[in-house]
């Protein structure tokens, strides 16, 4: 086996400091380089490796060309897991688009810069935020399910955009792996207005961040197959992870002995649509290439993230209920950012999207009256437009033309190598627009017009020229629903 050099983005983050972990216990055939921003929480971490032969930190700015540069110089694999997620995302919209989307350029321009860039295997962490709100009863999703962002989610634009890059620049061997939430111990401590964010009923396969730590320190084995790269997969921790929000606040809240959500919540603080989660009906897919899981059983995993936090939270046992939801209750009417805060200000907008009306949000149930069952465990398979049982070395222009038909538009290239999944053609939405794209991106990866998505979100609209698209709208929202969302919204958010 031969020793191998991985450069890393975003090793300080709960995700990357978990792979940069792994990486590290096996510094006996990996030598790891991690970009890392210049700061005093970041050397707390990472100086106690100087002295180390095996760790090397280039310190730097994913934006800088020059400091992706340095670290993608003589790497063999490149783990891009850096970048602006939420909470932040929220706070700085612009700011997030122009970071994630510079990162994944600057990453792609030094990985062909490189004279043995065919060589050199980059692996990108998209997000399931790509395909926002599934709740039931398309609540199961898989790759190839049509990208669909949430309005306002400014983090899964930029994803979006990003994975958009590095799926179509040239790289010969990449791989995008779609993160779900990941669990960690400090994720109690974020106390922001995204918690209320979420429908009671939505869904997500969680992902455990040991688990996520092991992806990408597996995916740079010699082991992994050729046949893994150029695709896209979900990152889950399976079956036993697949939980509803309101499941997860019970068994969060359980682990530090804290009274049910019931006690310390008021139902109509939660959202009823517009956030991202589903379970995936392909997760196994990645655990059979990779073999990351623990398989530690869902509530051991949640009584250790309890027993990891500071002794502080164990005062929550002692604290009568009625006050916990007095210190919940600001994040509900967090002036600009929380779900009560638009329904007093009648924000339109900001209240179409997430509730449907006013009305809505006025006949949400007391708890007595909320179902708050489990959602179904059968999986509800969508049709990707195509014949998924034909092998991809067998793919033809037919093909790509019956794909783009039942996305309400037409492939424009007249041929193409069969089974050339990489080389771009050309094609046009429903509404006209030209673009190129390749058939990875669209029939492995659900990707569709870039001027269509992200924004504007006229999601009703495209539903009804899109039967693709159709498939996850029309479920949850009225055919009459036909709301427009532009670039608008965001007049006076930061520049």
């Amino acid at each position: 086996m031969s020793r191998k050099t991985v450069f890393l983005t975003g090793g300080t983050g709960n995700m990357g400091w978990a792979g940069f972990q792994e990486l590290y216990a096996r510094k006996d055939r990996f030598d790891i380089r991690l970009l890392a921003r210049d700061s005093k929480k970041n050397h707390k971490l990472l100086d106690r490796y100087a002295d180390d032969p095996a760790v090397t930190v280039v310190w730097g700015d994913l934006t800088r060309y020059e400091d992706v540069l340095e670290g993608v110089k003589g790497s063999d694999y490149v783990l891009h897991v850096g970048g602006m997620v939420s909470p932040a995302a929220d706070y700085f919209p612009n700011k997030t688009r122009r970071v994630n989307v510079k990162a994944a350029e600057n990453i792609v321009k030094a990985v062909l810069a490189q004279p043995n860039a065919d060589d050199i295997k980059v692996c990108y962490i998209g997000t399931v935020a790509q395909t926002s709100d599934r709740n039931e009863p398309i609540h199961w999703g898989r790759t190839g399910d049509p990208i669909t962002i949430s309005v306002y989610d400014h983090y899964a634009i930029s994803k979006t955009m990003a994975e958009r890059v590095i799926v179509d620049s040239g790289i010969k061997k990449w791989v995008s792996l779609r993160q779900s939430g990941i669990l960690y111990p400090s994720i109690l401590k974020n106390y922001d207005p995204i918690m209320f964010h979420v429908p009671l009923r939505g869904v997500l396969e969680w992902c455990t961040v040991e688990d996520s730590g092991r992806v990408l320190a597996n995916l740079c084995e010699d082991s992994v197959p050729e046949e893994f790269w150029n695709r896209f997969y979900n990152i889950g921790s399976g079956p036993q992870y697949r939980l509803s929000n309101y499941e997860f606040e019970c068994k969060l809240l359980d682990a530090i002995h804290c009274p049910r959500p019931e006690k310390i919540f008021n139902p109509e603080w939660f959202v009823l649509r517009n956030f991202h989660g589903e379970w995936y009906s392909d997760s196994q897919v990645l655990e059979d290439y990779l073999h990351f899981r623990g398989n530690v059983p869902v509530d051991e995993y949640f009584k250790k993230m309890g027993e990891a936090l500071p002794w502080y939270f164990s005062l929550a046992s002692l604290v009568p209920a009625w006050i916990i939801k007095l210190a919940m209750r600001p994040m509900a009417y967090k002036k600009k950012w929380g779900t009560q805060d638009w329904i007093k200000k009648g924000e339109k907008e900001r209240i179409i999207a997430y509730y449907g009306s006013m009305e809505a949000w006025k006949n949400i149930p007391d708890w007595e009256h909320q179902d708050l069952s489990h959602p179904s465990e059968d999986a509800i398979i969508l049709d990707h437009g195509y014949d998924e049982t034909k092998p991809i070395s067998e793919w033809t222009i037919d093909d790509m033309k019956a794909a783009a038909a039942f996305r309400g538009g037409k492939c424009l290239s007249e041929t193409m190598v069969k089974g050339d999944f990489s080389t771009l053609l050309e094609w046009e939405c429903q509404f006209g627009h030209k673009f190129k794209a390749s058939p990875a991106l669209v029939l492995l990866g659900g990707h569709w017009c870039p001027e269509c998505l992200p924004t504007p979100w006229n999601y009703g609209e495209i539903a009804k020229g899109n039967p693709f698209f159709a498939q996850v709208w029309y479920p949850i929202h009225s055919k009459d629903e036909n709301d427009y969302f532009g670039e608008e919204i965001f007049d006076g958010w930061e520049q």
